[in-house]
């Protein structure tokens, strides 16, 4: 208006499966932003609306967004106005770098994988999730992609039979994607609790390096994150083996040469994951209400649609780091 930008909505397309292999397209909405003098006024509908005409015009199956339960606004325009229905609602799990790495238990090996060995396992192991993408072997060859790491037990195999498509009793692997290549983060509005905890645990820090204490990173200056996707695992003892990994990618992010500008880790996994229990995160900094809603674009699919939302997920959740 008048050369001024007062509303952006993006919008991605690609093929998924869902509901165990049934592969459907579908688009996802993100970056949905209106200038905060412009807004009640019917442009942030009217992006939704073009942004779906788009996805139909490209034969989605299926549109879907995400959003925090307490963005009353956001919830309200999709669910109340546009139809969406809740679909899963992950939890965001955020671990701040510290300078102090994990001392990881000798009885771990972390070997990292070929994108062809990554891309094999992913789909064998994962080709069923919810959201899986069909060119995972993009993401895997993606720039941003730093590599995928496998872990398990020294003296339960060897990795000779990862190569020849075995697997051990306990395993886990995870792949790490450089957000802070893309954009930066900075925390807008801190708490004097927030920043008296910061100062207070640095000074005590710098006085007693010995203790190694978990400090909390400065967040008033824009940083970057690494997101860890793809996190699979199987077997009783296979928790160890994820926070292993876990520890593994901290302590790449504490030594590389961004280190000053990388402050979390961070992933996403269905709220009902127990993988959270394995996974290094400070609450403080974590979110266990993201929500995911979803909106089925053709007739035919509407019968599915409504079975699909109200079942309980049965498959772990991927989250494809292109959308984060």
């Amino acid at each position: 208006m008048d050369k001024e930008l007062i509303g952006v909505i993006q919008g991605s397309i690609k093929v998924v499966s869902v509901q165990n292999h049934d592969l459907v397209k579908v688009g996802y909405v993100l970056g949905l932003r209106v200038a905060s003098n412009h807004r009640r006024k019917g442009i942030g509908s009217s992006l939704v609306r073009r942004l779906e005409e788009w996805f139909r015009s490209n034969e989605v199956d299926y549109a879907y967004m995400a959003t925090e339960k307490a963005n009353h606004a956001s919830v309200s325009l999709f669910m109340d106005k546009f139809g969406y229905t809740k679909f899963r609602t992950p939890a965001i799990l955020v671990n701040p770098v510290n300078h102090h790495c994990f001392r990881i238990s000798s009885s771990i090996e972390i070997t990292r994988l070929k994108v062809e060995e990554a891309e094999s396992l992913y789909r064998r192991f994962m080709g069923c999730s919810d959201f899986f993408p069909d060119d995972i072997d993009r993401i895997l060859r993606n720039k941003l992609s730093l590599g995928t790491w496998v872990a398990y037990y020294k003296g339960d195999s060897s990795w000779g039979d990862f190569g020849n498509g075995e697997v051990p009793s306990n395993w886990a692997m995870l792949s790490v994607w450089n957000s802070g290549e893309i954009f930066k983060l900075r925390l807008g509005k801190a708490t004097l609790s927030c920043l008296l905890y910061t100062k207070s645990w640095s000074l005590i820090d710098r006085v007693f390096p010995c203790l190694k204490l978990p400090t909390l990173p400065d967040f008033l200056n824009p940083f970057g994150f690494y997101f860890m996707y793809g996190v699979c695992h199987e077997g009783p003892f296979s928790g160890r083996l994820v926070r292993g990994l876990c520890e593994f990618v901290h302590n790449m992010a504490a030594k590389c040469e961004d280190r000053e500008n990388i402050k979390i880790v961070v992933t996403e996994i269905g709220g009902r994951d127990e993988l959270k229990h394995h996974i290094p995160h400070w609450k403080l900094l974590s979110s266990l209400d993201d929500l995911w809603c979803i909106k089925a674009l053709k007739n035919e699919g509407a019968n599915r649609f409504s079975e699909f939302t109200k079942t309980p997920p049965s498959t772990p959740l991927f989250v494809d780091p292109r959308e984060v």
